[in-house]
């Protein structure tokens, strides 16, 4: 293979990745926890958009449980938007990953 082609592939690879990534970064994913009681939605790119709390989750004598919950919606959510980024990832890279645990 020549390495003029290789590059090409590369950059085209980069381009495609560079696209990806930006339309990925509007992807929402969606998680709830306690049956519902909490909601979080988050883009692939790791950033919360926002947090719904079911107003019977609100006990004022047990606010750790509502704290548990929403860690465990958020945790749960922005797991979604990691897999859902490194699935679509794949697709271009032909499941190759990156070296090192490189970010996408």
């Amino acid at each position: 293979m020549n390495m003029m082609k290789m590059m090409k592939q590369a950059q085209d690879l980069q381009k495609n990745m560079k696209k990806k990534q930006d339309e990925l970064a509007k992807t929402e994913v969606q998680f709830t926890a306690g049956g519902g009681m909490v909601t979080v939605t988050a883009t692939c790119d790791m950033k919360v958009r926002s947090i719904k709390i079911n107003p019977d989750a609100v006990d004022p004598d047990d606010v750790e449980m509502l704290e548990d919950l929403v860690l465990a919606a958020v945790d749960g959510c922005l797991s979604s938007a990691q897999e859902t980024m490194s699935k679509e990832m794949g697709k271009l890279t032909g499941g190759m990953g990156l070296p090192g645990g490189l970010p996408f």
